[in-house]
């Protein structure tokens, strides 16, 4: 199944990461992605993205080529529709977007409907491309917003926000029933989201209060006090692991130092995952030379959180 995906603009890069959850993605354009979905079971997990479209057809930006294709396509609709336009920021289109809506509806035949309609066409222009396509989800985002760190049971102050840990926990392509596990797991947010997507979310932490913290935070979930270099776990026993590193003169570091908690903890989890798996690592500095010959990177991302931190995640493939 071929689908348009609508994407945030919070990143660059992070939702097209995330779309290989359910597929591959065989388009990339500012906002936009064009994806051959193999798990559509697994749309609505996603946290980066707003809209998943059936793709109809493409064309050039321009409102002859957009003319083309919809008279090509002769689209019925069944019962009531309507047709929206979006343009990304920086699209070569510059016809206004009531005019383009006008131009889409004329094309499609059915009753017109602007509010609940049985049936939504949208044509989503980004750059010199266009990609008409018909609704099929909309993806509830303000659910991560309800779940906010500040109003659960137990809180510490740096944690990861629900959207962007579950971004991390998707694109560690774990899957309904597997295991993620989180060693550094704070308050436990990664093993949360895990959870809540239908993995079996396991966590350790070093320190025994934010343990007891997780287990009142996540129920459901698997908490366990353990050292992350040296974790009572068997050798590829792990699916996939996704965790945010410590940092920062304030963190009690059992390892001695940073750069040794690091490439121990590293090793540690290529130790315990799986081969031919992911883990996806955040820490606040780059840590690629750690990586060496412990695991394949897969990819690398930065995101400025404020002005003085800037979020760094590797993708690691065992």
């Amino acid at each position: 199944m071929k689908l348009i995906a609508e994407l945030s603009g919070e990143h660059p890069g992070l939702p097209f990461a995330e779309l290989e959850l359910v597929g591959q993605v065989i388009e990339k354009r500012p906002q936009v992605a064009v994806v051959d979905c193999r798990f559509p079971g697994d749309i609505d997990r996603l946290s980066l993205t707003h809209a998943i479209l059936e793709y109809l057809g493409e064309c050039d930006a321009d409102p002859g080529s957009i003319t083309d294709l919809l008279r090509d396509l002769a689209l019925s609709a069944d019962g009531t529709y309507a047709a929206r336009v979006k343009k990304v920021e920086g699209s070569a289109l510059a016809a206004p977007v009531p005019e383009l809506e006008r131009l889409m509806g004329s094309f499609i035949q059915g009753k017109v409907q602007l509010g609940n309609p049985g049936s939504e066409y949208r044509a989503v222009c980004s750059g010199d491309r266009c990609y008409i396509g018909k609704l099929i989800r909309r993806i509830d985002r303000g659910s991560f917003e309800l779940r906010r760190p500040g109003g659960r049971a137990f809180f510490h102050p740096g944690v990861m926000m629900p959207r962007m840990a579950r971004a991390l926990v998707n694109i560690s392509l774990v899957r309904r029933g597997e295991i993620l596990l989180d060693p550094f797991c704070g308050t436990g947010g990664m093993v949360l989201e895990a959870v809540l997507v239908g993995a079996q979310g396991i966590g350790s932490d070093i320190d025994p209060f934010m343990v007891s913290g997780s287990r009142k935070n996540v129920p459901e979930g698997f908490f366990f006090r353990a050292d992350a270099t040296a974790l009572p776990l068997r050798n590829s026993c792990i699916p996939a692991v996704a965790t945010d590193l410590p940092y920062g003169q304030s963190v009690s570091i059992a390892a001695g130092s940073l750069d040794i908690l690091y490439t121990e903890a590293l090793e540690e989890i290529r130790r315990v995952l799986m081969p031919g798996r992911r883990a996806v690592v955040v820490t606040h500095q780059d840590i690629s030379r750690y990586t060496g010959g412990v695991m394949e990177i897969v990819a690398s991302y930065s995101q400025r959180v404020h002005r003085s931190l800037t979020r760094r995640m590797l993708v690691l493939r065992k």
